[in-house]
């Protein structure tokens, strides 16, 4: 695995939604805040997105944004007033509509994704409320890989009983989520000046450590063979890395360890023992104290909370 995909993979819960937005004349719709990231692309027309926080952004036809922190906020055809704002009408409650004749018509794709949100990875802290992706010209833009997922994932929720929709909307979903965080990381139009992961991504020494290290998290790492690896010297892998990620390569290692360990254990029933191998520990023993001083809970008990309630018997018994 790499970064990006891991730092997905930790805080992901069940599936993502999405759903097609048809509006016309005059509208105002609100998102309340949620758990979870969101985005929109606009795939006709123009509309203003109106965050409770922060400045007002126009979204044109082919423009993405996403909300990585479930943002509360507000679409209208307009740069609403405050009276406006104030009528602005839940947004599950407009739903599919045609657009009145000979009103510009407004098409948007909306979704969300569901976030468990108690050991998020920096990287994906590090967003703003905000990353707009607008499209550039007639061509695909900077991002082309993201407009040919925003097309496909169009077209699956446009159509309604295209066969096999079920499994390929989410799929489509995944990638749009990755190839919206991959433009925020190579792209500085997007806003990403000054953050540090960007920078990290843009490192060749800091990128192969943590391919390395997110590449096999179980092996014996030190921080010497982790430089020797990365061709530098510890020091120079040392300074470079805790500049850019924020904590030194072992630190964030064992970190990284236990937010694995997280994931694993919300995922499934595995003995820990099988858990702990997967993450570099000798034992549920050597585990469960890593785990605690990083939760504050067992692991058992961490577990307990995450999996459906016919497991919590048996899996209370493992702490």
């Amino acid at each position: 695995m790499d970064v990006v995909s891991d730092a997905i993979a930790a805080v992901r819960t069940g599936s993502p939604s999405v759903n097609r937005l048809r509006v016309s004349g005059s509208w105002c719709v609100r998102l309340e805040p949620y758990e979870g990231a969101g985005f929109h692309v606009a795939l006709a027309g123009d509309c203003w997105l109106l965050p409770d926080t922060g400045p007002a952004l126009t979204l044109r036809r082919g423009d993405a944004v996403l909300l990585p922190h479930g943002a509360g906020h507000v679409l209208a055809d307009a740069p609403a007033d405050a009276a406006t704002l104030a009528r602005a009408v839940p947004f599950d409650t407009v739903g599919d509509r045609a657009p009145r004749p000979g009103a510009s018509a407004v098409e948007l794709l909306c979704g969300k994704y569901r976030l468990d949100r108690s050991h998020t990875h920096p990287l994906l802290a590090e967003l703003p409320d905000v990353v707009h992706l607008p499209r550039e010209g007639a061509g695909p833009g900077p991002h082309p890989e993201l407009r040919s997922a925003v097309g496909l994932l169009a077209r699956e929720a446009g159509v309604p009983g295209l066969p096999g929709a079920c499994a390929a909307v989410p799929s489509l979903l995944d990638l749009l989520l990755v190839y919206m965080i991959r433009a925020w990381t190579t792209d500085p139009a997007t806003g990403s000046g000054g953050a540090r992961w960007p920078a990290a991504l843009a490192d060749p020494v800091v990128t192969e450590a943590l391919r390395l290290l997110h590449g096999d998290p179980a092996a014996p790492w030190t921080a010497g063979s982790l430089a020797t690896r990365a061709g530098v010297s510890r020091a120079t892998l040392g300074r470079r890395f805790t500049a850019l990620v924020g904590r030194p390569p072992m630190a964030y290692l064992t970190w990284w360890r236990m937010t694995r360990a997280a994931t694993l254990l919300r995922a499934a029933d595995a003995p820990l023992e099988s858990v702990a191998r997967q993450v570099g520990y000798g034992s549920p023993y050597a585990l469960s104290h890593a785990f605690r001083r990083e939760f504050g809970v067992t692991p058992g008990r961490y577990r307990t909370g995450h999996l459906p309630r016919a497991h919590s018997t048996s899996l209370a018994k493992q702490s």
